[in-house]
């Protein structure tokens, strides 16, 4: 029996693919980014009717939070959790049936409009959930009782989708209902969560390699517990009451807040290293969403779509971007420096919020927005998707 992560990934005689987890989710669910983004277009444009029960808004939300988003913390927690728990990680026969299960809810929630209504939501829902049966029990195996808080998130997420779900047969405009707002919450306390872990550890570990004095502050420090704590009232406000005035004024201290403990990360020093800098960017649109959402509010705007996208396109697909670069890089055993097209990727990501962001001023934006996005997840796919699909897994793994 193998010992060792290596040694167990090497035992596996199947395609590289299903080598680690993180190597399936990372780049088919990045391909169906691409693939959902190509349909949205068609759909926008009149070309297509989509046969699902979602209408054509709530799936292109739907499919990027809950599908695309999915994958992507799939394959994150499958390759962190092993490095937590000290436990072999998933490999083999396993992973394609859990990949597998991510795709028939693809499918699914695609084709909803052709099954019984009960269909969509029990297939969609089974992924997340055996997925966090997955992560409890190698949590307790390892009795690494400190990331039961990244399961507690995983299962607020999973309540979202199911709201969604809900709110969809009931005949809701899903695209603004609770169920999206409790799932981007929730996204947005990962990434502060998550990321407060490891953009200053990245940034900490790169300044000593480039023999500059600057150190970012300690994470988890007391100052993070209460950026924390805060947004655990603040995004439940704002989930339940998102039009409330109070709900603004909480939103702009969040932003305060969040934009304060990024400054303590002394990102400003990365600027030579795109992998390092583009987290400190990426985590900057959660203070700039939460000043968007806030002040939308305070100005009695009810329209809030424009200022949700600085959460859901700009935190969510410039962070798993960022993350999916870096660890692919790492964990196939490659140099960790950003190359061309990787600063394309991220560039092009940005191009596409800041286009987003002006198709109330000309909505011809949005089509502009929607190819810049191709570019950063095709460009994904391109640049990793080899080394993904077929490189051998790296000895240090």
């Amino acid at each position: 029996m193998a010992q060792t992560s290596a040694e167990q990934m090497r035992a596996w005689q199947g395609p590289a693919l299903f080598s680690y987890g993180f190597r399936p989710f990372f780049l088919f669910g990045t391909i169906w980014a691409v693939v959902a983004m190509l349909v949205w277009l068609a759909a926008l444009t009149g070309a297509i009717d989509l046969p699902t029960r979602f209408d054509p808004v709530s799936w292109h939300a739907h499919e990027f939070l809950f599908g695309y988003l999915g994958a992507v913390l799939a394959g994150f927690l499958l390759t962190a959790v092993p490095n937590w728990t000290g436990r072999l990680p998933m490999v083999g026969r396993r992973l394609v049936a859990l990949f597998t299960l991510w795709a028939l809810g693809r499918i699914a929630v695609f084709f909803s409009a052709l099954l019984p209504a009960v269909v969509a939501p029990v297939v969609d829902l089974a992924f997340p959930l055996v997925l966090g049966g997955m992560i409890l029990r190698e949590i307790v195996a390892g009795k690494n009782w400190r990331n039961l808080i990244v399961l507690a998130m995983l299962a607020v997420f999973t309540l979202a989708n199911s709201l969604f779900h809900y709110e969809t047969l009931r005949g809701d405009y899903a695209a603004q209902g609770m169920g999206l707002r409790l799932g981007l919450a929730t996204a947005v306390m990962m990434i502060a969560v998550i990321g407060g872990r490891i953009i200053p550890s990245f940034t900490r570990n790169w300044l000593a390699r480039t023999d500059n004095p600057a150190r970012p502050a300690s994470p988890m420090q007391r100052f993070d517990k209460l950026v924390l704590l805060a947004g655990i009232v603040i995004l439940p406000l704002w989930v339940v009451q998102p039009l409330d005035r109070l709900t603004g004024i909480a939103l702009v201290l969040f932003g305060v807040l969040h934009f304060a403990r990024l400054l303590r990360w002394q990102g400003h020093h990365t600027l030579s290293e795109p992998l390092v800098w583009v987290l400190h960017v990426s985590y900057l649109f959660i203070p700039v969403g939460a000043f968007a959402l806030g002040l939308d509010q305070l100005a009695g705007n009810s329209g809030t779509a424009s200022a949700q996208h600085l959460w859901m396109a700009g935190a969510i697909g410039s962070m798993t971007l960022a993350v999916m670069t870096r660890a692919t890089l790492g964990h196939t055993g490659q140099e960790l420096v950003a190359n061309r097209i990787t600063v394309v990727i991220y560039l092009s990501l940005f191009g596409a919020v800041l286009a987003r962001l002006s198709t109330s001023l000309w909505l011809e934006m949005s089509y502009v927005s929607g190819l810049l996005w191709l570019m950063a997840f095709a460009g994904f796919v391109l640049a990793y998707g080899p080394a993904l699909f077929l490189q051998k897994p790296a000895k240090r793994a």
